[in-house]
């Protein structure tokens, strides 16, 4: 894309704007892929309408498909596009809750999923900070813009660089997270800033190769709703004993 030109957010934003479509788009947002009659039931709608939702998130590169013999699959085009999501969300107004299984879900999102292939919630936001109390994140602060010393000019006056301390590499090394063969396609220490708790989580390649660590150990697990993780006996004792991560047994 030619640098001087400018993007057309309208277009994107109309692909999104859709309910059904933004519904799609949110249970991709835990990463994998999904056939169109698994989105179609995400979304509400019939198999015969779910066509046309799908053929304008492609259009609109928010989707890339793939075949498997005669079946197709569908998941986000990047992690750009989750990151997205997470950030609308923390703009967007609350859906009402109208039932108890809509109550229970919204809960657990809350308390712990996946932000595409990296952790969030309020499990994800404790171990961001865990991290960086041990000395295994480091933050750095960047100055912008006129107004950045005015506590009421925010997040858009100043930015954070996350780096990992070369004590940090040794800890996650001795963890399993093999820091040194993270993805080169990908940022290795980003953050999002995480919709439910208005605080940052750990993304970026490092985000997503700790948080397959906690799945291997089997300190993680896949809840029943889509994105949702719950987090093991195993993972709360071994978070505690390893970054000195405190998660009370309801949360």
């Amino acid at each position: 894309m030619d640098a001087r030109t400018e993007t057309d957010v309208a277009h994107v934003a109309a692909a999104i704007g859709d309910p059904s479509r933004a519904k799609v788009l949110l249970a991709l947002a835990g990463g994998g892929a999904l056939p169109a009659s698994a989105l179609a039931a995400e979304a509400g709608v019939g198999n015969s309408t779910i066509s046309g939702h799908l053929a304008k998130l492609l259009e609109a590169r928010l989707l890339t498909v793939e075949l498997d013999g005669r079946h197709r699959y569908y998941r986000l085009a990047t992690t750009d596009v989750a990151r997205a999501l997470e950030q609308l969300a923390l703009i967007a107004r609350p859906l009402p809750v109208r039932s108890l299984n809509a109550d229970t879900r919204a809960k657990a999102l809350w308390r712990a999923r996946l932000c595409y292939d990296h952790l969030a919630g309020r499990l994800g936001v404790a171990v961001m900070s865990a991290l960086q109390e041990r000395d295994i994140l480091a933050a750095e602060r960047t100055v912008r813009g006129e107004g950045a010393e005015d506590p009421e000019a925010g997040a858009a006056a100043a930015d954070v660089v996350y780096v990992l301390t070369p004590h940090g590499r040794r800890e996650l090394t001795a963890f399993g997270v093999d820091t040194d063969r993270l993805p080169r396609r990908r940022a290795s220490v980003r953050y999002c800033v995480d919709w439910a708790e208005q605080r940052h989580h750990l993304a970026g390649a490092l985000g997503a190769a700790l948080t397959a660590r906690l799945f291997a150990l089997e300190w993680l697990r896949h809840g029943t709703y889509r994105r949702v993780v719950h987090l093991t006996d195993a993972g709360r004792d071994g978070l505690a004993a390893t970054f000195g991560v405190r998660v009370d047994r309801g949360g």
